[in-house]
């Protein structure tokens, strides 16, 4: 079987299991589910593939909604990554039940012929990603050591070659003060709250004077009880990003003296805890990238780089399996051009026909990558050739 005959059969494979597909996405869309509880997601996609008769490993990697499914022997190994994970109070609104949908689909049509060309395939379930790291814990317990290249599709408002990927780590900050009654004894008190908010103010005139790549955002989750006692906690959530892990390990250092400053100036005690794990920026091999453009060409996707102005900025947890093995994480549209991902809005499009038309389409286009991993040594010689691995 050669290339043109394998994405042949790779399509009739897809195209008979559209319902199924279809159906998984929309199930997904209608329960939503957060960090590390997507029990329902994954029962309904680890069913999926036992009932296309594809053996599967549930809870994988000491984590209760991940899963490993393992098809064919020797050749390239070509993992894809399913996410179906939601966020809080907006549901789907990162299109978590196209990239499963998707995912499945370009398993299961891949494993129809990786026997016949003699490659081997990792559909990979990887929970939490919206802040839980799953991927990087999977990567940490051997998921993906014997992994040749990656990949996923993610949705948006446009058919892009790369989501322009940044580093960050979240942490958690508390201050602690001393409690007093607001009117009878304020000088008893040392107010947390005010050691937070300048802090707060503190990383706001640090925003001044970051690079262009580089974000600083944050909450406050505790600020007292009541008005009339000096509050004795505040806490605050915050997420800080950076074009690259080394310079986010520079920005880092100046958020927390800034956040340290309020806690100095008001004689409060301040503690922080960084959230394991750190998510890497994302590395997209080029020449694998290549070959899902070429082969998202084929099925009607028009992929184009990102505009400057207009680029999506955000990050994954897939720029941590970037770091380990070749890898991409293409961009395809599924709602009308400028709809921001993470709102209302997008989240609504993630179940109309046109993301049934992006699960798809990249199913498709994912599955015809594999095959070309698969049968061109050549482009795994260079795909292995544009990736650096890193300590």
């Amino acid at each position: 079987m050669d290339a043109v005959e394998a994405k042949s059969r790779v399509r009739a494979e897809i195209e008979r299991l559209t319902p199924t597909l279809l159906e998984v996405s929309h199930a997904i869309h209608e329960r939503p589910e957060l960090n590390f509880e997507e029990h329902f997601a994954h029962d309904l996609l680890t069913g999926t593939l036992e009932d296309n008769g594809i053996d599967v490993q549930r809870g994988a990697y000491d984590m209760s909604t991940a899963f490993d499914a393992r098809v064919g022997s020797g050749g390239p190994q070509i993992a894809v990554c399913c996410e179906y994970d939601a966020l809080p109070e907006i549901g789907h609104a990162c299109g978590h039940n196209v990239i499963a949908a998707a995912g499945l689909g370009a398993g299961l049509g891949a494993a129809a012929v990786a026997e016949a060309l003699g490659g081997s395939l990792a559909i990979l379930g990887t929970p939490a990603e919206e802040g839980g790291g799953g991927k990087e814990f999977m990567i940490r317990r051997g998921a993906f050591d014997d992994i040749d290249a990656a990949m996923m599709v993610h949705p948006a408002d446009r058919d892009l070659r790369t989501m322009h990927t940044i580093a960050i780590h979240t942490m958690e900050v508390d201050y602690e003060g001393r409690a007093a009654h607001a009117a009878a004894a304020p000088e008893k008190g040392l107010n947390a709250l005010d050691a937070a908010v300048l802090g707060y103010n503190a990383v706001a005139a640090l925003r001044q004077h970051i690079a262009p790549q580089e974000r600083v955002h944050g909450v406050f989750t505790d600020g007292g009880v009541k008005p009339n006692i000096v509050p004795s906690h505040a806490a605050m959530q915050w997420y800080v990003r950076s074009g690259k892990m080394d310079s986010l390990e520079t920005l880092k250092d100046r958020v927390v003296a800034c956040l340290n400053g309020g806690a100095h100036a008001a004689g409060c005690q301040m503690s922080v805890e960084w959230n394991d794990p750190a998510f890497s920026d994302m590395i997209d091999n080029t020449p694998l990238l290549d070959a899902y453009v070429r082969n998202a060409s084929e099925v009607g996707r028009v992929v184009v780089p990102e505009e400057p102005g207009k680029i999506v900025v955000g990050s994954t947890d897939m720029g941590n399996v970037s770091y380990a093995v070749p890898s991409i994480h293409p961009m395809i549209q599924c709602a009308p051009h400028g709809t921001a991902i993470h709102t209302e809005d997008f989240a609504r499009y993630t179940n109309t026909e046109e993301a049934d038309r992006a699960v798809i389409d990249g199913a498709l286009s994912m599955a015809y990558t594999i095959i070309d991993c698969w049968t061109d040594a050549r482009a795994m010689d260079a795909i292995r050739g544009d990736f650096e691995p890193t300590a």
